[in-house]
């Protein structure tokens, strides 16, 4: 049987992984933020665009939160 985890150490593994995703969907917002400049719809794209760099801004501090404990 495995010896159990403390507790902190879990919860910097899950703060972690969160910040990943996190991280995962603001690249994939910001990636595909051209695609609404291309086809007319700046309003959108700047949406996106604003919405990606504050997801990756807080899975960027999830992350390096982690890593501090």
């Amino acid at each position: 049987m495995a010896a159990p985890v403390p507790s902190g150490s879990r919860n910097a593994r899950r703060e972690r992984l969160v910040g990943l995703l996190v991280l995962g969907v603001a690249l994939v917002l910001l990636v595909s933020t051209p695609t609404w400049f291309a086809s007319d719809q700046a309003w959108v794209g700047i949406g996106q665009l604003a919405l990606g760099v504050v997801l990756a801004a807080v899975g960027a501090f999830l992350v390096r939160r982690s890593g501090r404990g």
